[in-house]
């Protein structure tokens, strides 16, 4: 389903919580319907379509990362993000009966091996009283404070949660597992950009409408490869000029040894987290001759055909690895500075 109406950022908040939180939008800017139950589920279902491939890609390469965090496996959302005149539906429809509730778990995660359910009213997770998060309506400052706050969990102690289910309270417990340090949005613009600024993923819903799983769970995995790189901190040790300005001087082989280490992590990531190695190799098969071509992307970014015959050949050594997780000696350079020398780590196509 294409969303170009909403034109905002959804949230995957799914306990994979960093210390940095969205900015505050407002969902939801149009017109209350008779029934918004079909547009609510459907992005219900587009926000767990990321939050399960984010999740099984942070979880699965928990080793592979130096920053950690407790994973629940809740997406969670609050009654503040909604409009004001989406917000008495939006209450009908999920139930709200307290600010902050469960939009979803997945699957395999802690929250729903413990028993806890979509449209479940949080009350207190841990230490944490929902009652005493601050909130106004109309921004994400209540999501924030509780997305903070699960981030400092210790992982492996059991949290107990009470929820309200149909009206009645609930008791729960769950241990948080280890995983990386990410979250992961979706942009509900029909668009197919993606991008990661260190601590968070963000995906263009038009590549949920065009990309199969393992095609999209690829972009997850190369922008989710940034963040674990460190990419944005170095870059930005080096000086480097974003936007327009990035395919332009010095700053251009910075970026573009960024992207293709990238592109090299993202091959182990996929296999530690179940998918085909050979996933990222498809998407550019497709996405690179309709939509990677741009003057000034190409200059900051190495040649689609280019990074095909990278990826190919990162996908043969790894396919050769029965072990996982498989982790690649290249994490050493994260805490290295960038020294620009993209081409020697580049596989030119013929």
């Amino acid at each position: 389903m294409k969303f170009p109406f909403l034109g905002r950022v959804r949230c995957a908040y799914l306990g994979l919580l960093a210390a940095g939180y969205c900015a505050p939008f407002v969902l939801w800017e149009a017109p209350a319907r008779a029934d918004d139950g079909p547009l609510f589920e459907a992005v219900r279902a587009a926000d767990l379509r990321v939050a399960n491939m984010g999740w099984k890609l942070a979880v699965s390469n928990a080793p592979l990362c130096d920053r950690l965090e407790a994973g629940t496996g809740m997406q969670l959302h609050t009654l503040d993000q909604f409009d004001a005149a989406k917000r008495e539906s939006a209450r009908k429809h999920f139930g709200f009966s307290t600010p902050v509730a469960v939009e979803g778990v997945v699957a395999d995660g802690p929250a729903a091996q413990a028993g806890l359910r979509i449209d479940d009213a949080l009350v207190r997770i841990g230490p944490i009283e929902i009652a005493k998060l601050a909130g106004r309506p109309g921004t994400t400052d209540r999501l924030v404070a509780i997305q903070l706050a699960i981030a400092a969990l210790p992982i492996g102690a059991p949290v107990a949660v009470e929820v309200i289910r149909a009206g009645a309270p609930v008791h729960l417990s769950f241990r948080p597992v280890p995983a990386c340090k990410s979250r992961f949005e979706l942009e509900l613009d029909g668009g197919f950009g993606a991008s990661a600024d260190g601590s968070m993923v963000q995906v263009g819903s038009g590549l949920l409408d065009d990309y199969p799983e393992d095609q999209l769970a690829a972009v997850i995995a190369h922008e989710f490869a940034h963040n674990i790189l460190h990419h944005r901190e170095r870059l930005e040790a080096r000086g480097v000029a974003y936007g327009l300005l990035a395919g332009f001087g010095g700053n251009v082989k910075y970026f573009r040894q960024t992207e293709v280490q990238a592109d090299l992590l993202s091959v182990y990531l996929l296999a530690n987290a179940g998918y085909p190695v050979r996933a990222p190799i498809s998407f550019w098969q497709r996405f690179g001759p309709s939509k990677a071509g741009g003057v000034l992307r190409s200059r900051s970014h190495p040649a689609w055909r280019d990074r095909i015959a990278t990826l190919a050949a990162e996908a043969l050594k790894v396919e050769a690895i029965s072990a996982r997780p498989i982790i690649p000696a290249s994490l050493a350079e994260r805490g290295k500075p960038l020294d620009g020398d993209w081409q020697s780590i580049l596989i030119r196509s013929r």
